[in-house]
């Protein structure tokens, strides 16, 4: 589903090869979600509006439950928008792009990009004096 939230981005390239049907991933995280049953719980404090959140009924809920739900969260907000996926070599990673000339998850992928992007154009070259 962040997939098909990057569009029209291209996915991490983990998962270009593997997406499930939107249908079907879609089924999957709202299962995973209902895993855990629920109830309201009001909070209002001093100076504050009420809030009401869902709080797990019993035990504390699935670790798959507790994920999913936050997946369903980010999904429907708007900070779905500036979620992208890195294309560092080598990376799986989806991120929140903070910065308008963001292009990677992480300083470290932005290293590896351009590391394998010089070694692609000195590769190429010694090709070309090759040839």
């Amino acid at each position: 589903l962040f997939a098909r939230a990057v569009r029209p981005g291209d996915p991490s390239p983990a998962d270009a090869a593997r997406l499930l049907p939107v249908p079907q991933a879609v089924l999957c995280l709202n299962t995973a979600a209902a895993l855990a049953p629920t109830v309201p719980v009001l909070t209002w404090d001093d100076g504050a509006e009420p809030v009401v959140r869902r709080q797990a009924v019993g035990a504390a809920a699935p670790l798959p439950a507790l994920l999913a739900r936050a997946a369903l969260a980010f999904l429907a907000s708007p900070d779905r928008s500036r979620l992208h996926a890195c294309h560092a070599p080598r990376c799986v990673r989806y991120f929140i792009k903070e910065h308008p000339r963001q292009e990677w998850c992480k300083p470290s992928c932005g290293n590896r990009a351009r590391v394998a992007r010089h070694h692609e154009r000195h590769r190429k070259s010694a090709q070309a004096v090759g040839d």
